[in-house]
């Protein structure tokens, strides 16, 4: 029976090979089932030389190149609708979160400029601010050679919150960083068989079969992992260097 996709995704890249682990796993899936459909784009093909340029020497000098505006104004204007979002990662952006995941999980076109070299022309997103929704991001404090790597990232923590795509919708309820009573949180410890594993056992509270008291000793143990690797998010904590607010 055929169904329209829940969300539409197009990626635009030099490399569009690079999106091939798109095809896999849940993502994959979810594409087969129909949930949700993705198109990769090569920019290249924008270009009109023989060269299939799409970069040149930034203004005022300076290291690396930009990537010019040409190629990516005729490729957005041939994918962009008025519901879309376009995507630009950058290392200059706002933090991709489970919060962003979760919003955009519910928008029905994603688009993701992904940049190389030094970015793309600060044209490009100003230009087409004007025309849809932009939003510029990052997702983490580090700098990457592309936006594509990023693009994976995001696209797999937005599909798996798209409904009918993860088998188990618990799986989802205790992520970390999910509403509800991880909230905030890292997902604490897991264990499964064999019971004892090279003189390691598994906690006897996981084995008593009380739901209340199990439920009570993950979150305990959600909340000593959190204080311990990401004190930032414990009560109190300090944001991290960097962050930025939603």
């Amino acid at each position: 029976m055929h169904r329209d996709p829940l969300i539409q995704i197009d990626i635009i890249s030099i490399f569009p090979q690079y999106l091939a682990p798109l095809s896999l796993s849940l993502v994959g899936k979810a594409q087969d089932d129909g949930l949700m459909r993705i198109g990769v784009h090569d920019l290249r093909e924008a270009a009109t030389d023989r060269h299939r340029t799409v970069d040149d020497q930034p203004y005022g000098g300076g290291p690396g190149m930009v990537m010019t505006p040409e190629p990516w104004g005729r490729t957005l204007d041939s994918v962009l609708t008025e519901d879309s979002l376009l995507i630009i990662p950058t290392p200059s952006g706002q933090r991709f979160d489970q919060r962003v995941a979760t919003e955009w999980s519910q928008r029905k076109h994603l688009v993701f400029a992904c940049g190389r070299y030094e970015g793309i022309d600060t044209r490009v997103s100003d230009y087409y601010r004007e025309r849809v929704e932009v939003a510029e991001v990052c997702i983490g404090d580090y700098v990457l050679s592309g936006g594509e790597s990023a693009a994976l990232v995001m696209v797999e923590a937005i599909t798996r919150l798209l409904p009918g795509v993860v088998g188990n919708v618990q799986s989802i309820v205790d992520d970390s960083f999910a509403d509800g009573p991880m909230e905030s949180l890292l997902e604490g410890p897991v264990f499964t068989r064999p019971a004892n594993w090279r003189g390691l056992g598994v906690p006897e509270i996981l084995l008593s079969g009380d739901h209340g008291k199990i439920q009570a000793w993950r979150l305990e143990q959600a909340q000593r992992r959190t204080a311990f690797m990401r004190p930032d998010l414990a009560p109190g904590g300090t944001p991290e260097s960097g962050a930025v607010a939603h």
